[in-house]
């Protein structure tokens, strides 16, 4: 009876131990981010491409964390009979989250971003630029795996985003969107100092 009783004891302290594990509180600073490397070839069409996108957080108050955020991709096309296509593009941003449940290991929280981005385009000799911003709200969620590093979600749900080339005369491109897809889903690594 007594080895139940300690065994029990024992087993309760490692439950509350480890339930403590994690979470947000003010004055925390965390650093996330996303890369990816696509590679494809149809025929003799091939397209590959590389992102990385670091973030940087910091809670300002026990449930409200804002941040910025950086981004960069390139992608390369090459065909037989045409020139190679590359694409650089660049986008800076602010973010806000608030957490619903911050110093929990699980915790849900809301997101609004703005970016502002720009895209250089080139074929051959020829070049376009592209400039503009977007915005972006959508839920989220965390989970620590310890207590520095957590799992993220984040789905992109609301979207706008506006582009315009950097020609004469050209016109502006503006997108809403509603990302009700899994596709819309970003995955990714939180390590909070």
């Amino acid at each position: 009876m007594k080895k139940m009783i300690l065994t029990a004891i024992a087993v309760f302290t490692l439950t509350f131990i480890n339930a403590q594990d994690g979470g947000f509180t003010k004055g925390d600073i965390f650093v996330s981010g996303s890369f990816g490397y696509n590679s494809t070839s149809t025929g003799d069409i091939k397209n590959n491409s590389f992102e990385f996108t670091p973030r940087v957080g910091f809670f300002v108050s026990e449930n409200i964390a804002v941040g910025a955020r950086l981004g960069f991709t390139t992608s390369k096309q090459e065909a037989p009979f045409t020139e190679e296509i590359k694409n650089n593009s660049f986008n800076a941003g602010a973010f806000g989250r608030y957490y619903f449940t911050p110093s929990n290991k699980f915790s849900v929280f809301g997101e609004l971003a703005f970016e502002y981005a720009s895209s250089k385009q080139e074929q051959g000799t020829g070049e376009l630029k592209i400039n503009g911003f977007g915005l972006n709200v959508g839920p989220g969620v965390s989970y620590f795996l310890s207590d520095h590093f957590a799992l993220e979600a984040f789905w992109g749900a609301l979207a706008y985003a506006t582009a315009k080339p950097d020609v004469d005369g050209a016109d502006s491109t503006n997108a809403v969107s509603v990302g009700l897809d899994l596709d819309d889903i970003n995955l990714g690594l939180v390590y909070k100092f």
